[in-house]
């Protein structure tokens, strides 16, 4: 059992590690924490006033900053004839998307499977029936819980807000009764586990096995999702929100279009309807309930099986086949492969089909991949310029956790500017150097990417494109939006923290 760590320390040194820029003009320490502050300033003024594209801005700070700092540009870009050691840039670049840039692929694929072959619709259909009218809000969270750990934040609203559409139009109840335990689901499972690039940039940043991060993500996500679902039963019984009308038929559009372009491409349809296809007789059943659970579920189990099996069995030829199956690459292969074949091909789809509804889904994806490397370009200039050292000696001067600096780091970048992954990404990059010589156990390191990725939902507002598009979805108006989802996120956002600093006293 072990205290609150302070960040990791290390004896300071007499002279700065470069010099040039800032520290021309400001000493040592003092030059260090000017250039991190503004290269923050300038970060934030940059996506908010200048409406920079993220990935862009991270990239003209990590540049700004490193120059400043004193790094020259041959350390920054490295030489014409690459002769010598590898740039600053390319490290921070490669290093994260190395690790990264795989399990985002396969998990937005494995994702996209599951939405085009109605595998949500199944899956809050049998709860529905499951828990029965009364518990129709507890159904629609589980849903949102479930479904949102394979697909995104925004694709989990498209596809399952008709259903709760149905839901509320059936009980005459507040529509917010039923949407924002779907929305507290969805939000957590982005915020806090793999395959969402938050989660998987931070692990890759502060070198944590995936195993951990699922791990400490459902010890902390399960309370703080709990503690939404009462907030939300409590405010849906005080606040009416009538189902909205043009969105519930803009979704039967939607939803026709979608059904149209799936049968001219030979796919699956939502709810098991199908094209034949390769003189193969369609299968017109609704996906098993088991199998949607089986898939979303195998590499979850794999993964962790591999991160116990390095803490309970010694090396042995048992404990290598099990890290191997463990491996987050392997694991989500075989869960996408099993997708192809029962959600797919079993089902009556072509090759064809699979290709394209796995080519399409990765489209929106380079756009995260660009903003996870430029976040491992920025810690990679902190540390290497000493700005990282410079930060570490003054929080343990302060004697501030280095978990309460994480979350705080994270909630203020979230909140000035909107974006849960720039946060997570931006603050990893900066808490990463303060952890690399404290001895800390992947346990605890993980419940730090628990409070960053806490933090970075906290209070979402007009700046946060999840907060329109809640609005718009349910017809909620811009007012009671942020009466009920702005405080939905901070309750996630508090109660998650909250667990991980305590729990964190423990490992």
């Amino acid at each position: 059992m072990s205290s609150y760590p302070l960040a990791a320390t290390a004896p300071a040194p007499e002279t700065p590690p470069h010099t040039g820029g800032l520290l021309l003009l400001l000493d040592g320490t003092a030059g260090l924490l000017t250039v991190a502050a503004l290269g923050i300033a300038l970060l934030l003024f940059l996506i908010i006033k200048v409406r920079l594209q993220p990935f862009v801005a991270l990239l003209a700070v990590s540049i700004a900053v490193g120059l400043s700092a004193g790094l020259s540009v041959t350390e920054l870009f490295g030489t014409v004839q690459r002769s010598t050691a590898v740039s600053v840039v390319e490290t921070g670049m490669g290093g994260i998307l190395g690790h990264v840039a795989i399990i985002i692929g396969l998990g937005t694929m494995l994702g996209a499977i599951l939405e085009v072959s109605g595998g949500a619709e199944v899956l809050a259909s049998r709860l529905l029936n499951l828990f029965g009218e009364k518990r129709a809000p507890l159904a629609m969270g589980l849903t949102g819980l479930i479904f949102g750990i394979p697909v995104f934040f925004d694709v989990g609203i498209f596809v399952l807000a008709p259903l709760v559409y149905a839901a509320a139009k059936r009980s005459g109840k507040s529509i917010l009764l039923y949407c924002l335990p779907l929305l507290a689901g969805l939000s957590m499972t982005h915020a806090f586990l793999p395959p969402h690039p938050g989660p998987v940039a931070a692990a890759g940043l502060l070198h944590v096995q995936l195993g951990w991060v699922i791990l400490m993500g459902i010890v902390c996500g399960i309370p703080a999702v709990l503690a939404a679902w009462v907030y939300a039963a409590w405010i849906g019984k005080r606040i009416f929100v009538p189902v909205p009308q043009d969105m519930v038929e803009a979704a039967a559009e939607a939803k026709r279009a979608v059904v149209a372009e799936q049968r001219g491409a030979g796919a699956s349809l939502p709810g098991g309807t199908e094209s034949p296809q390769d003189g193969a007789e369609p299968d017109e059943k609704p996906v098993p309930l088991g199998t949607v659970l089986g898939i979303i579920g195998t590499p979850l189990v794999l993964i962790l099986a591999a991160t116990f099996s390095s803490i309970a069995l010694d090396p042995s030829t048992l404990r290598s086949v099990i890290e191997f199956f463990g491996s987050p690459f392997v694991a989500l292969t075989i869960a996408l492969l099993l997708a192809y074949y029962l959600l797919g091909i079993r089902r009556g789809w072509s090759r064809k089909s699979l290709e394209t509804v796995s080519t399409s889904s990765l489209k929106p994806v380079g756009n995260i991949l660009l903003v996870v490397g430029a976040g491992g370009i920025f810690g990679a200039v902190l540390k290497a310029s000493g700005v990282a050292q410079a930060l570490s000696d003054t929080f343990n001067d302060v004697g501030l956790p280095v978990i309460v600096l994480a979350y705080l780091i994270s909630l203020v970048l979230r909140v000035a500017q909107g974006s849960a992954t720039v946060a997570i990404v931006t603050t990893a990059g900066i808490v990463a150097p303060l952890l690399t010589e404290g001895h800390h156990s992947q346990a605890f390191v993980a419940l730090v990417i628990m409070a960053i990725s806490a933090g970075s939902i906290f209070a979402s507002h007009v700046n946060d494109g999840g907060f329109w598009m809640v609005a718009k979805y349910f017809g909620i108006s811009e007012r009671d939006t942020l009466r009920t989802w702005t405080v939905l996120e901070s309750v996630l956002s508090v109660t998650g923290f909250a667990v991980a600093a305590v729990v964190s006293l423990f490992v």
